[in-house]
């Protein structure tokens, strides 16, 4: 099964070190129970014990740590990261964030050169501490070009550092924030390490209402040596675009994670109701949703691993996983939204009610999407690799599931940010022809229709200008590249031909929804509204395979799963 169920998580560890790490997160989380989960959700208690669990097991220390800082069985292992990112994800969005935000706080001190700097980083993960990533502010957001954060410099080498940094996880205790700024007379970009307890470092407040704490912070007059400078100049702004590559595809599989909990939830109550003396789950519209929440679901999961992949083999050669990545940033974690509004429409009332698991996944799935940069930026980002995706294909070695206890040495060394357009990938054909199934049938015809309308309707240069034009067109491609990553994996984890199927329905229906939406903009052309026009279809309807997927795999995961009280 792809979903993950903690009654029964069999999943091929290439290493006992990293199965008793799961097994342990699931049941340090069990044991907690629902109910005192729910309880510290809604009085929003500060997760210490959580903290304490991570530090007796060193957790962190094993899975963030390069295996040339730590010890045996230490590495940044994607594949394993990707498991314990959904199992965090499956019992509650603030547990994942303490993690996320170390994640996003370590990047820029594995990526610098302050060889110091990370040995003292390994030992403080050893200890159980946690970081953060001093990036953003108040007035500027993720907007790194405009930030006001200075270090001046003294008389003595050393600096002086003043600025505020706002919306800062894990603030309130990191010994080490990775802090970005500009050197005062230099304007060069900087990256330093502050650390919280400083008497010059002020916190200000959290700036969310939840258990996380999000940190408002402000250095005056804050003294930094050269020796907790971790880069500068390209050094310094790689690593801030190279860390949050790194970080922003957890974000997927948070929503993984909450999307597959809620789903057993609501799935359980749902089943085991009666309404106008039917089975809830006997109305032909509830089997809809619950079916189309499974595909999308499933969809999710095997575009999130199988970027994992492309993660791990990637090189100074091969930079695929630039477009893979924002994908799952900006892609799964939408997709988490669908999920969650189809399951709310069964359940209804259900879902508001303060002891159910699903009141916090309807009011965290909405957080994911919106960080590390929001979806439009995201599909800014991924449009770029449009004309070579479609138009130029590269030749490139087959690559197979990624899964061995590995440390994923290129993360931290990712190179220059730069050159995005020269990247090319294999061809997209290749994955989509490799089944012959009626639904992917439907969509490859709405590919060459798309493809036909970038080369025949082009689009002009104030359309392409025109972020809200762009905007739409860039859903329909990500869906092309969502679909070819979900057949490669869909091959590597065997999954039914009918199953595969039923993930295309939902891929027609979409692509026929953004085309519809292109279709209406006020500056799309009567050439272009043509093409557009004859894109939207209608999936190949089914009602064995429906019938099949229902009950072979929705239905069949009834009272499979129910956290403890």
């Amino acid at each position: 099964m792809i979903l993950l169920n903690p009654n029964q998580h069999n999943r091929e560890y290439k290493d006992e070190k990293s199965r008793e790490i799961m097994l342990k997160t699931i049941n340090f989380f069990e044991q907690k129970g629902k109910q005192k989960l729910k309880e510290d959700d809604r009085n929003r208690v500060w997760y210490e014990d959580f903290l304490n669990f991570i530090k007796d097991n060193e957790i962190f220390y094993t899975l963030l740590t390069p295996e040339k800082f730590g010890e045996e069985g230490c590495r940044w292992d994607t594949w394993r990261n990707c498991e314990f990112n959904e199992i965090l994800g499956f019992y509650g969005l603030h547990y994942w964030y303490t993690w996320q935000v170390s994640i996003l706080g370590l990047g820029p001190i594995w990526m610098g050169s302050n060889e110091a700097q990370k040995e003292r980083a390994a030992r403080l993960l050893k200890e159980g501490q946690v970081f953060a990533f001093g990036l953003s502010e108040r007035a500027h957001g993720a907007d790194v070009y405009s930030t006001e954060m200075t270090l001046t410099p003294q008389a003595d080498g050393t600096y002086l550092a003043n600025g505020e940094k706002y919306y800062i996880g894990n603030g309130n205790i990191a010994e080490m924030v990775s802090t970005f700024g500009k050197v005062a007379d230099s304007e060069e970009y900087v990256f330093f390490v502050a650390n919280y307890s400083h008497k010059n470092y002020e916190l200000v407040k959290n700036v969310v209402n939840s258990q996380s704490y999000v940190a408002d912070f402000i250095l005056h007059d804050y003294p930094i040596s050269e020796d907790e400078i971790l880069s500068r100049g390209q050094e310094a702004w790689d690593s801030a675009l190279n860390t949050v590559n790194v970080g922003k595809y957890n974000l997927g599989w948070a929503s993984i994670g909450i999307c597959t909990h809620a789903f057993y939830e609501a799935l359980n109550h749902a089943a085991n109701r009666t309404l106008y003396g039917m089975k809830v789950t006997d109305f032909p519209h509830v089997k809809q949703m619950f079916v189309d929440a499974y595909a999308r679901l499933t969809a999710m999961k095997l575009f999130a691993l199988r970027t994992s992949d492309y993660m791990r083999i990637a090189s100074a050669e091969d930079r695929r996983y630039l477009l893979y990545n924002p994908t799952v940033k900006m892609k799964v974690t939408t997709q988490g939204e669908e999920v969650i509004n189809l399951l709310w429409d069964v359940i209804a009332a259900k879902g508001f009610e303060r002891d159910t698991y699903f009141e916090m996944a309807a009011r965290d799935i909405r957080a994911l999407p919106k960080l590390e940069g929001t979806v439009h930026v995201n599909i800014a980002l991924i449009v770029k690799f449009m004309a070579n995706y479609f138009f130029s294909p590269g030749e490139y070695a087959p690559v197979g599931r990624q899964d061995q206890p590995r440390n994923d040495d290129f993360l931290f060394d990712q190179g220059p940010t730069k050159g995005l357009g020269k990247i090319r990938f294999h061809d997209y054909a290749e994955a989509y022809n490799s089944y012959d199934l009626p639904n992917l049938a439907v969509f490859r015809e709405q590919i060459d229709l798309l493809k036909g309308f970038l080369a025949g309707a082009t689009p002009d240069a104030d359309q392409q200008r025109d972020t809200d034009f762009l905007l739409s067109l860039g859903e329909m491609f990500t869906l092309v590249v969502y679909g070819q990553l979900i057949l490669e994996n869909a091959k590597i984890y065997e999954l039914e031909e009918a199953l595969v199927d039923q993930i295309f329905d939902f891929m027609v229906r979409d692509f026929s929804k953004f085309a519809l939406t292109l279709y209406g903009k006020a500056s799309t052309s009567e050439v272009q509204m043509s093409f557009l026009q004859q894109m939207i279809k209608k999936p190949a309807v089914d009602h064995d395979r429906f019938a099949n997927i229902w009950n072979e795999h929705v239905l069949a995961l009834k009272d499979s799963y129910e956290m403890k009280p």
